[in-house]
Formats: C-alpha cells, structure tokens, sequence
C-alpha cells in the first residue's frame, strides 16, 4: 500500500512539472511573440514623394526622412511618384500594405483632389503621422518685371486680361487654387499653366516662358536671393519669416489668406505600435534642430501636429474645400 502511494506522489510530481514547464514555455513564446512585433522596423522603409524633386513636399519629405533614418536605424528611401496634383503618389501609398513599410508625405491637396474630382481620395483613408510644415502661397515675378507692388501686377492683369501666364504645381493644386482665389477676389484675369510641381514651374519663369508663378516662398528663395525673382505678397496672415518685407495680401487691402500644408500618413490598418513608433520619429525629426535649420535656410515654416491633432485639423481641411473648390473658376 506504501509502495502505491509513493509511485501516485512521483507521478503527480512529474505532472506538476510538466504543466509548469509547459506555462513557462508558453509564457517565453508569448514574450518572444511581444519582442519579435517591437523588433519594428526591420528593413528599408519606402517614402512616397507625391510631386517632383526640388519643390517644397520634397525638400520637407527628404529632410524627414533623412532624419528617420537615423531614428529608426534602416534605410529611408524617398521615391518621387508624380502627376494628378499629388494623386498619383498618395493612391499609391493608400493602395500599399499597411505593415509600416511605406510612409506617405501628404499635401493639402489631399483634402481637394475628391472635390476638384480627380480621384477618390480623402483624409478618412489613411492614418495619419503628424503635420510638419504649414505655407503661404507668394506671388512671385522676374526681378525685372515691369511691376514692383502687388496692387500694380493686378492692375496690370486687368489691362491685359489672360495674357499673364501664372505657373502652378498642378492643375487644382492648392498654387493653383491660390492664383485662382486671387483673381475671383480682384477681377483679375490669368492663364493657369501647371506644371508636375513647383520647381519646373519656378524654373519655366525663370526662363521667360511664364509672367509669374503662386508657390511656396522656399520654392523661390533661391531664385529671390540671386537677384532673379521678386515677391511681391504673401497670402499669409502674417509675414513670411524669411521674407519680412515682403506685404501680405491683406496688408495690401485684398483680404485673402490661403496657405499649403503637409504631414505624413501611412496606409490605413497600419498596427498602433508601428504608427506609435513612426508618430514619435516624426515629432522628432519636426521638432529636430537639423530640419528647423533647413527649414529656416529653405523658408518654410514648421509647424508640428500629433497624429491626432493632424487628423482634426485635415479633416476640418477637407471639409473646407468640398464647399470652396465647386464655387471656384478654375480653368
């Protein structure tokens, strides 16, 4: 009877053990599984640039993402993905899968390509990182222009009704909507000509092939500081940093104020401890002193939001431009 009483204890010992060590295992596996999803990222993290190099989405976007690079400790590639006032390139990222590996920069025409009917695209499809820049457009002209104040460049376009050329970014881009604003708002007559972003449209005016363009100040800084080009306002309610002499349009009695903005966004679906770890990269990198320089070098005007202020404020943006844009002559 001993004996059997010996062999149930052994044997329940042995159980014991092994429901313990099975739990152990089970509990290792599950912090295994915890550490294997924070290992994140793991690999090259692809950077959607929805308008051509040079302009102010890609001089932010690079700078960004240069700056990510370091953060995260993989490669942050920007890739250039243009046409459709910016559509192209953000379908392309709505359209990727949502595992952290494709970064999106966003304009503001992210809230106006659904209304200007060019695709169906709209806040509500993409999670959003954070906002870095907000800009005024600036009416720019050749430095030897026969117009030196912005009252005498309308003054001029009314005389000489489509006959001023004004560049763009793209047809029913937020430049174009800010030419077109201006015009609805002085009687002034323009011919829009757009262009697959802002630097080939600065380009072609510093060519001769166009009488003005309405971009972003950093867009013709460069342009401005050889002696080239002249800005004659802002559409800001404030002064433009880099440009403190330069009047705002409402200074100058035409009470109008329209400015871009842009932020980055991933897929829709992508998991919160991956967007967690991207929203913080990106609060870093806007808040950083490397892009405040580049920033205050290139005349942009940084301006960080958390992913769910940016989420607020696009769709506040959005709803803005679905009354505004079909009110707007645009061609």
């Amino acid at each position: 009877m001993k004996k059997w009483l010996v062999v149930v204890v052994a044997l329940c010992m042995v159980l014991l053990g092994a429901c313990s060590s099975s739990k152990s295992n089970q509990a290792s596996g599950s912090e295994a599984k915890k550490k294997k999803g924070s290992d994140y990222p793991t690999k090259q993290i692809e950077l959607v640039v929805p308008y051509a190099p040079g302009g102010a989405s890609d001089m932010v976007s690079r700078t960004v993402g240069s700056y990510l690079e370091k953060d995260l400790g993989v490669p942050v590639v920007p890739v250039n993905k243009t046409g459709g006032t910016g559509a192209v390139g953000m379908s392309y990222v709505e359209g990727k899968n949502p595992d952290g590996y494709t970064i999106g920069y966003v304009p503001v025409e992210m809230t106006m390509v659904k209304a200007l009917g060019f695709a169906d695209i709209e806040p509500g499809k993409f999670d959003m990182l954070g906002r870095a820049i907000v800009i005024p457009a600036a009416i720019t002209v050749p430095a030897d222009a026969p117009y030196n104040t912005i009252e005498e460049f309308i003054k001029y376009a009314k005389e000489n009704p489509g006959k001023v050329r004004v560049g763009n970014s793209g047809t029913g881009s937020i430049w174009h909507i800010a030419a077109a604003g201006l015009a609805e708002k002085t009687g002034a007559e323009f011919k829009y000509v757009p262009f697959e972003g802002a630097a080939p449209a600065v380009a072609a005016l510093m060519g001769g092939h166009i009488e003005a363009v309405s971009v972003s100040p950093s867009e013709v800084k460069a342009g401005v500081d050889g002696g080239k080009l002249k800005i004659l306002a802002v559409m800001s309610k404030d002064r433009d940093a880099t440009f403190k002499d330069v009047p705002t349009l409402i200074e100058s009695g035409i009470d109008l104020e329209i400015a871009a903005w842009g932020g980055f966004v991933v897929p829709k679906g992508t998991p919160a401890d991956v967007k967690t770890k991207l929203e913080e990269s990106v609060k870093k990198a806007v808040e950083s002193d490397e892009f405040k320089k580049v920033a205050g070098e290139r005349g942009l005007n940084p301006s960080h939001l958390s992913a769910e202020e940016f989420t607020k404020f696009a769709n506040d943006q959005f709803k803005f431009f679905g009354e505004l844009i079909p009110k707007m002559q645009l061609k």
